[in-house]
């Protein structure tokens, strides 16, 4: 896993063909606005979230994030426990998100 910053996250989701974007804030959170795109999958699923990634492509680059990047650092932890090589955490979640956020 490594801690990207706002402007390398957003530079390697750009030139990256193969990326996800994960948010794993909750239910709650995410009517408040998510970045375009993105999967949710709730990190206080516990097992549910673990089963939830294990249906996702372990070869795609994941970009995970949450509310101030703690639970999505947790998240890459885990993914990686499971196989997934590539995830990275985005510093500061999505409380110093400088791009666009789109309502659900």
């Amino acid at each position: 896993m490594a801690d990207l910053s706002q402007e390398d996250w957003a530079k390697q989701l750009e030139s990256n063909n193969n990326a996800v974007i994960l948010d794993v804030r909750t239910q709650d959170e995410v009517d408040q606005g998510i970045i375009p795109n993105a999967i949710h999958m709730d990190i206080h699923n516990g097992q549910g979230f673990i089963d939830e990634l294990e249906t996702l492509d372990k070869e795609k680059t994941y970009y995970v994030y949450c509310r101030s990047g703690a639970r999505s650092a947790q998240a890459c932890t885990i993914m990686e426990q499971i196989g997934f090589n590539k995830a990275y955490n985005l510093l500061g979640g999505i409380m110093n998100w400088q791009g666009e956020i789109s309502s659900i």
